[in-house]
């Protein structure tokens, strides 16, 4: 009599056995929405209902389309500044950029005779000028991104000022094409959202879907490691400063258009605050490497609501700059633990 000891298959089950499950389903949920995008969500749930309980009107379709409006412009930029951030770079300089961005727009739509086309295109061409200018600084100049945008800031600040003469330039507020962009609406959703929703699309498509986002996700990762690959690091640099540039002159037109004027300062200054805050909120990590644009916007979302909410209270504008920067220390203190990072003064 002989006794089979074939070792059965690694896997395989008897009639009787138990098979292995896989992941729950809420640990499969979790899996594809992310932690950080669950605590967002989470966040934005507990903000809704406070302000809602209080003010029922908060959630009619107008309200939305006010919050919709007022973080398309911060949205943008969040967007990029996420992509610049998942490089392992930073870009202070986009507000003045859209200062810059919103002038140009006026004075060439006016000085043309009411050409918005030719103001918006000029923009947006001087918009990616102003962003290779960052790249090259930061590449060859060997300048640390946050140093070399600091600078940038405060001179392309200084530009939209001399072109200006510190003042609001023309007005854009008859031009069907920048009324359309500040007050029009296609399928009932305002245009400036559907602005925001495109450019954060194609940014969540690139860094998804293709070899430029990988290339610069390996980048943000380990650069010498990318280096070695035969990836080549100056030209993604100066590459996505200057796309940065462009959206910043988008930025700027959109401006234009819901103000009636170019602005040299007003409507720009502290928007390079609220679009880092945004993309670290959405976990952006600081030193590069890791991000995605869906958390982007949901903190975009979120700081919408909380600036809504602010207004709807009836509390000094001014603690938005407060709630802002309180939750950028928030989000980087997180990522620190997170990350476990040694604390500054303290012993390994």
């Amino acid at each position: 009599m002989s006794t089979d000891t074939t070792t059965p298959r690694t896997g395989a089950t008897g009639p009787d056995e138990p098979r292995e499950s896989g992941p729950s389903i809420s640990r499969r949920i979790i899996d594809a929405v992310g932690v950080q995008n669950l605590s967002l969500l989470f966040a934005l749930a507990i903000l809704v209902a406070v302000i809602g309980v209080n003010y029922p009107s908060f959630f009619s379709v107008a309200n939305y389309q006010v919050i919709g409006k007022a973080v398309s412009v911060i949205g943008v930029l969040a967007v990029m500044q996420t992509m610049v951030i998942i490089l392992s770079g930073l870009d202070i300089s986009v507000g003045s950029a859209a200062g810059v961005g919103s002038v140009i727009s006026a004075m060439v739509f006016t000085s043309t005779g009411s050409n918005a086309g030719l103001g918006i295109l000029t923009a947006l061409a001087v918009g990616v000028v102003l962003g290779l200018i960052n790249g090259c600084i930061i590449v060859y100049g060997r300048v640390n991104p946050v140093v070399a945008t600091l600078a940038t800031l405060a001179a392309y600040k200084g530009v939209a000022q001399l072109l200006s003469d510190g003042r609001a330039q023309g007005y854009t507020g008859s031009n069907d094409l920048f009324v359309f962009i500040a007050r029009g609406s296609i399928i009932g959703v305002p245009t400036l959202i559907w602005i925001f929703a495109l450019v954060a699309a194609a940014a969540h498509v690139v860094l998804r879907y293709t070899d430029i986002g990988r290339n610069i996700y390996a980048i943000g990762g380990n650069d010498v490691a990318a280096r070695l690959a035969g990836i080549n690091i100056n030209r993604y640099i100066v590459g996505v400063y200057a796309v940065t540039g462009l959206v910043a002159a988008l930025a700027g037109i959109m401006i234009t258009a819901r103000t009636g004027s170019g602005q040299p300062v007003s409507g720009s200054e502290g928007l390079e605050l609220q679009a880092v805050t945004a993309a670290a909120l959405g976990g952006c990590a600081l030193q590069g490497g890791r991000g995605a644009i869906a958390g982007t916007v949901l903190a975009v979302i979120l700081l919408g609501v909380l600036d809504n909410g602010i207004t709807l209270f009836g509390v000094n504008p001014f603690w938005q700059n407060v709630a802002r920067g309180s939750l950028l220390v928030i989000a980087v203190v997180i990522q620190q633990l997170r990350n476990g990072e040694r604390r500054i003064g303290m012993p390994t």
